[in-house]
């Protein structure tokens, strides 16, 4: 599989990021940058699926939480696409050094 097609894949669903992880042997940097992006993403929903259990407040956390995760999900398949390393905006320079070791 291609760097530009293990990029996508990492953005389809949880299994096409662990197929994307497991097939990038050796690391290529682009499809690497995807794969940091999209677990970050992941990272993501699962806080704001935990944050979601406060009363009210978490609630309004989870709906703009999910938003802004689907909408730099987006953003990133389509920069996967377009075979470019934009990052998400706000977490993905972090997402980076987070995850600098993928």
């Amino acid at each position: 599989m291609d760097p530009k097609t293990r990029g996508i894949v990492a953005y389809i669903t949880i299994i096409g990021l662990v197929i994307a992880i497991v097939t990038n042997n050796p690391k290529d940097e682009q499809a690497s940058f995807h794969i940091r992006q999209m677990l970050g993403l992941v990272l993501l929903w699962v806080a704001t699926g935990i944050i979601a259990v406060i009363p009210i407040l978490g609630w309004l956390i989870w709906i703009v939480g999910t938003l802004a995760g689907f909408v730099f999900w987006i953003m990133g398949l389509i920069s996967a696409l377009e075979g470019s390393r934009k990052q998400v905006p706000i977490l993905g320079a972090n997402f980076q050094e987070w995850f600098k070791g993928l």
